[in-house]
């Protein structure tokens, strides 16, 4: 049923008028609150206050539409008639220079932020969403002024403007643009208080109070202003671009996730290696026992026993037989002439050092003092980086790269303060908000403390030559000329370095409304601010130019609550003048000042950690010094040892004639003279010692040298004279059996240390080189020099003279010839014992059970070096490390460099680097900004700073930075006030980026622009040394991107942050893609250098010793008369105490790294002096079993060897645990300790019993040969005992 015709109509009259009603009401409604400026403001100096006006809006005059049209673009009024005047529109530019600055990089986040201050400057329908609340008069214009006005926004309008904004970065200070425009971080802002601190009279800006009412609905006859807003994710009408992955997640796409860490190798829940090793072991020992037992039971069954009457080496039954019946093969033959021809050549040279002792001595003496000469041009190399990196590595090439392009990584003094007080405080904001806890070093009276410290410091005199040198003279001033305040990273540049400033405050008798507390608070979260925008308006920026990143600055707090910090850290960069020695001893005294001022300085409130520049190095120095004593007691406990062991005491009445002190001292010397020497030689070649060197290779000489000297003299001791042979001829014939095996043990080592020479570790490639022509000259001059001393030593016996005295002689007498104590305990004790049927296999089974669990944790030894081990006990720098380790929340700097070759001025160019937008995805920006949200994984802790960012931003048509005058073209810095100042480029030319004739143009202006208030981005500061510009700045050559690592605190930390550093430094070249160019993107940090060697570590200890087993086995192949199987034992029982070794240093918490490397080298060398002579003398033993030539090889050098080396070098090593160097301690004494007691229990203890199993069969030509030689003489009657 239809209505009426007469009703309808009526309706619809009431409608239309309803609708004239209330467009009445809107159209009246839409007027202006205000239109031009007027008086002064009185709460904000140099601001003025907009005039009241309610008419309607006022036609904009035509000079207005081009600013009109730049400052709002996209809005679009529908007139010209506008609710301000051009003055409006200008202040309004001024006041959207800051924000420009920074937000302009995401166009939708400016765009938005424009809408909001265009519509409350200029709309035509302001009173729609203003309501002005109070006026005062302007008395000058005759005109009213609004005071205080109530902005109605739309809290969709709101929320959408801050989501747009608050990723977007800020590159020259590596925080979040809001972190600098909300006032507080940017953690803590939202879309409401971000628009209230813009509004804020507090910030400085603001000419008068607005208050932002948030509402979506109409409230209190008001509309608010719900313009249509931009997603950072969205381009805009002008053609602008969405935002940057940087500066907008929502076009990142998924956050790349870290792999995870690969899952430790287990097996049933247990470490794989180690069950492995367990059933391997348990596998051998039931071989092993099966086939003893085995062998054992079968011939109880045939023979009764080994050792029985029946058993001998022609019985078909006996395991140990060595089958010498057969003909003698071709090789047995050209061993047996190699060794006869050996044995003569040393029987003639040890016959000829007895005739002519003098001129054999002579000669020697000649020799060693010519080539100890060149000690007068040794040159010791402490420089850290010459020890540790090799000229040709890859971090090598990299820092001379960075130091030719960029200068070197300035010299670092670093103060960590903690205070003794309990003054924690609690700050309670007057403006409201929850209270802010703040740690006792930020108690102000700290702080005062703290500074005249500081400045106490900075004024520090020290003497150089005939004048003074102070910090200024020498520090890292980034301004200079136009601003020489010195770089201090200090909490107190928040404070410009002042009393005054720090004491700031404003309040009344009843509050205080801004102190230090406020300040410190807006520094932390804008530390490149020029202006508090708080009550206090003090500038954050270091009296440097600089900004100061909490994070440098303050320690001990936790996450980003600065505030909570339990200690201050002070840093002075001071230059660096790698190639400037007169420069550089300047800065090197002022440190040496530095140090001696802060050892000495006294506050009870202060706690001080400190370091210098060149604090490691003195104290490496110092701990040298201080260790030479014990050093000292070490050597002289062996030199005594040498010199009282070496006599063979027939009575006490022959005390003085049978001792060879005089003896010992001579070896003792000529050992030391080989080591100058080497040292000598090397030094007249230019070749640099290390304190390496200087430490470790008298001990590794005096080990190989006093080894050789016992087997001559006790061999000696031990033979009888022949009829008829005189003593040269004896002297030579012992010479000819036992020097072979000398020669064998010192070639050996000096091909296995010769070839170590290959490794590209400087220190590992230096030891090697001295220690193995140190060890070869050492052998030459024992079997000349020594053995003339020795001929001459006993006819100085045999004719009854005094040991020292020789002038004195006894009367006449004669002593029975009797063997060692020593000896005759090896001979009829030890070697029979060790060699009983049920004794071997106890020994096998131990000593392949501790090979065993050393396999199972090699893999498990720490790599690296602590630093905290390189310092004396009682170094100040140990506090320091601690303190570092416990407060510090950020690591080293590391600056990823781009080689000269790329190309800056193309867009392509551009868009491969930066980080803003029309940026590539995968840009250097990008990446760098990426790794830094997975900072656990990557250790890259913050977002990258970038020039390139930045100079976009100061050379955009619209800001105020880039400016030159236009009668001469020269730049124009923002805070100078001309008229004949104009922009570089012209406004018609948008958001567009420079020409590539303009980019060239204007980046020498950037880098040389200081950052003032008006400017922020000026780049002098933060970039005047991060670009080099090529072809007399007509390009841009090398430039780097700096951030920062994690806080490392072990090794390993260091390693990954270097490997993680250049994976993605790879991966940037390779997005890049420079095609055609030879350039590419690496990473540098000052550390990276001394690290780099750990990379590969582990492949140049496999390779070093690898190659020092293979010139051992090869060596004693030949000098054993082609014996293959023999050095196949030396090298067994040589990898076992390497092996070995590895498992000690698990146990003993001793890490890999260059010294340990080169005392595993060392270890090779010495244990070949443990295992060489037991075979050698097994080869030629003349049992009829391996168990009677084993037993025979151990009597008859064990004793030898026993106290050559073992008890030698037991005294001494046992002296260094005393050492006040910890590296001492750690590296010398435990792993020498452990050198010499697994090389004596290998070589006296395992190799017999090896030998009596497995080892080779008795040379049957050498046997034949031996047996005519030695028949019917005492010799053969020595051999069969």
């Amino acid at each position: 049923m239809g209505a009426a015709p007469g009703t309808t109509l009526l309706l619809w009259l009431c409608l239309f008028a309803l609708l004239l009603e209330v467009s009445h009401k809107w159209v009246s409604a839409q007027h202006c609150v205000w239109y031009g400026e007027c008086g002064m403001s009185t709460k904000v100096p140099g601001k003025r206050y907009n005039c009241n006006y309610t008419g309607p809006p006022i036609p904009l005059p035509e000079e207005g539409h081009d600013l009109l049209a730049e400052l709002c673009p996209g809005l679009d009024y529908g007139t010209d008639s506008l609710c301000c005047d051009v003055q409006q529109l200008q202040t309004l530019k001024g006041s959207l220079q800051l924000p420009l600055q920074f937000l302009s990089r995401c166009p939708a986040c400016f765009y938005n932020l424009v809408n909001l201050f265009c519509e409350l400057t200029c709309s035509p329908r302001q009173s729609l969403f203003l309501n002005a609340t109070k006026f005062s008069p302007d008395a000058e214009h005759n005109k009213t002024n609004v005071e205080e006005l109530q902005y109605y926004i739309g809290q969709t309008f709101a929320n959408a403007m801050f989501n747009a904004c608050m990723d977007v970065q800020a590159p020259s200070s590596n925080v979040k643009a809001l972190s600098l425009l909300c006032g507080k971080d940017a953690k803590d802002c939202n879309a409401t208080n971000w628009i209230e601190y813009m509004f804020s009279i507090n910030n400085g800006q603001a000419p008068f109070s607005i208050t932002p009412i948030f509402t979506d609905v109409p409230m209190a006859a008001m509309t608010p202003m719900t313009n249509a807003t931009r997603g950072c994710n969205e381009s805009l009408p002008d053609g602008s671009e969405p935002c940057s992955c940087q500066d907008c997640s929502l076009v990142c796409g998924p956050m790349p996730v870290p792999p995870p860490l690969p899952p430790p190798w287990t097996i049933l829940g247990m470490d794989a290696m180690a069950v492995i090793m367990w059933i391997s072991y348990l596998v051998f020992l039931l071989v092993f026992i099966g086939g003893v037992l085995g062998t054992w039971c079968y011939r109880r069954r045939a023979i009764l026993s080994e050792y029985g009457p029946i058993l001998d080496s022609n019985s078909a039954h006996s395991v140990n037989r060595d089958g010498d019946s057969g003909a003698v093969t071709c090789c047995e033959t050209l061993g047996e002439a190699f060794e006869e021809a050996l044995r003569r050549l040393f029987s003639a040279w040890g016959s000829l050092c007895v005739r002519q002792p003098l001129a054999v001595i002579l000669a020697s003496l000649v020799i060693v003092a010519a080539c100890s000469g060149g000690l007068a041009y040794m040159r010791v190399t402490t420089d850290p980086v010459e020890l540790w990196s090799a000229p040709g590595s890859q971090a090598r090439q990299e820092k001379d790269y960075f130091d030719s392009h960029f200068g070197p990584f300035f010299r670092t003094e670093q103060l960590i303060i903690t205070t003794t007080l309990h003054s924690a405080s609690t700050f309670s904001p007057y403006f409201g908000g929850p209270d802010v806890p703040f740690g006792a070093p930020l108690d102000k009276g700290v702080l005062h403390q703290v500074l005249d410290f500081q400045t106490d410091i900075e004024n520090l005199e020290a003497s150089y030559g005939n004048g003074t040198v102070r910090l200024k003279d020498i520090c890292l001033a980034p301004l200079a000329p136009y601003n020489d305040n010195c770089t201090i990273l200090s909490v107190l540049n928040y404070f410009q370095n002042s009393h005054e400033v720090l004491d700031h405050q404003i309040g009344d008798e009843f509050f205080t409304y801004a102190d230090y507390h406020s300040h410190f608070l807006y520094c932390v979260s804008a530390p490149a601010s020029l202006n508090d925008t708080g009550l206090l308006h003090d500038p954050c920026l270091g009296t440097f130019g600089g900004p100061i990143f909490p994070w440098l600055v303050l320690g001990g707090y936790d996450a980003a609550n600065y505030n909570n910090a339990t200690a201050l850290v002070i840093t002075f960069p001071v230059n660096n003048y790698h190639n400037d020695t007169e420069r550089l001893n300047k800065a090197l005294a002022w440190e040496a000042e530095f140090i001696r001022f802060v050892k000495n300085y006294s506050n009870p409130n202060l706690t001080i950690a400190f370091s210098a520049e060149r604090s490691i190095e003195d104290e490496i120095d110092r701990e040298s010094s201080s260790d030479i004593f014990t050093i000292g007691i070490s050597y002289a406990i062996m030199f005594v040892y040498i010199s009282l062991a070496l006599g063979h005491i027939q009575s006490f009445r022959r005390l003085l004639v049978d001792s060879k002190i005089s003896l010992g001292i001579a070896g003792i010397l000529i050992v030391l003279g080989s080591v100058a020497c080497s040292l000598g030689i090397f030094s007249y070649a230019g070749v640099p010692l290390t304190l390496i060197v200087i430490e470790v290779i008298p001990f590794l000489v005096l080990a190989v040298g006093v080894d050789n000297i016992f087997i001559i003299v006790q061999t000696y001791q031990r033979d009888e004279r022949m009829p008829q042979e005189e003593l040269h001829q004896q002297i030579g014939r012992i010479l000819g059996d036992v020097a072979p095996s000398m020669f064998l043990s010192s070639l050996s080592e000096t091909v296995a240390f010769f070839l170590g020479a290959l490794s590209t570790m400087p220190a590992v490639r230096t030891f090697s080189l001295f220690a193995g022509l140190a060890v070869f000259i050492d052998f030459l001059l024992q079997i000349s020099c020594f053995v003339s001393l020795l001929g001459l030593d006993i006819r100085r016996q045999e004719s009854n003279r005094l040991d020292i005295m020789c002038c004195i002689k006894l009367p006449e007498g004669q002593e029975g010839k009797t063997d060692g104590f020593l000896f005759r305990f090896f001979k009829k004790i030890y070697a029979p014992f060790i060699l009983k049927d049920w004794v071997r296999p106890i020994v096998v089974s131990v000593f392949v059970g501790m090979l065993s669990f050393s396999i199972a944790v090699i893999n498990k030894v720490d790599i690296g070096l602590d630093q905290k081990l390189s310092m004396p006990d009682d170094s100040y720098m140990l506090h320091y490390f601690t303190n570092l380790s416990a407060y510090l929340h950020t690591g080293a700097p590391v600056y990823f460099v781009v080689e000269d070759g790329h190309d800056y001025r193309t867009l392509e160019g551009q868009n491969a680097i930066c980080g803003g937008v029309g940026c590539n995805n995968d840009s250097l920006i990008q990446q760098l900004y990426t790794a830094s949200q997975m900072s656990n994984y990557t250790r890259i802790g913050f977002p990258s700073s970038s020039w390139l960012d930045d100079y976009f931003d100061w050379v955009k048509p619209e800001s105020t930075c880039c400016r030159i005058y236009n009668t001469s073209g020269a730049f124009c810095n923002a805070s100078v006030v001309d008229k004949s100042c104009v922009h570089c480029r012209s406004p018609t030319q948008g958001r567009t980026r420079p020409t590539e004739g303009e980019f060239m143009k204007f980046l020498p202006m950037f880098l040389s622009d200081n950052p003032n208030p008006k400017c922020g981005k000026g780049g002098h500061a933060a970039y005047s040394a991060a670009v080099a510009l090529t072809h007399n700045g007509t390009d841009v050559g090398a430039s780097y991107f700096m951030t920062y690592h994690t806080i490392l605190q072990t090794s390993q930390d260091f390693i990954d942050a270097m490997k993680m550093a250049r994976i993605l430094a790879d991966n940037i070249t390779r997005t890049m893609a420079p095609q055609g160019k030879n350039y590419s993107v690496f990473p540098y940090s000052v550390f990276y250098v001394f690290y780099e060697q750990y990379l590969t570590i582990a492949a140049d200890t496999a390779f070093n010793l690898g190659v020092s087993l293979a010139a051992i086995f090869v060596v004693t192949t030949v000098l054993l008369g082609f014996e293959l199987w023999s050095a196949v034992m030396v090298c067994i029982t040589i990898a076992m105490i390497l092996v070995n070794m590895f498992g000690v240093m698990w146990l003993w918490s001793i890490s890999l790294n260059a010294v340990s490397l080169v005392n595993l080298v060392m270890t090779c060398g010495i244990s070949v002096e443990f295992c060489s002579h037991i075979v050698r003398a097994f080869s030629i033993g003349t049992g009829s079993t391996r168990v009677d030539r084993a037993e025979q090889a151990l009597a008859n050098m064990g004793s030898s060897v026993f106290s050559g080396i073992t008890l030698t070098k037991f005294g001494g090593i046992l002296i260094l645990a005393l050492s006040k160097s910890q590296i001492f301690q750690v590296f010398y004494f435990r792993m020498y300790l452990a050198i010499v007691l697994l090389g004596a229990a290998h070589g006296l203890i395992f190799l017999p019993v090896l030998l009596s199993y497995a080892g080779p069969s008795v040379n049957k030509a050498k046997l034949a040969a031996s047996r005519k030689r030695y028949v019917g003489t005492e010799r053969e009657r020595l051999l069969n005992l």
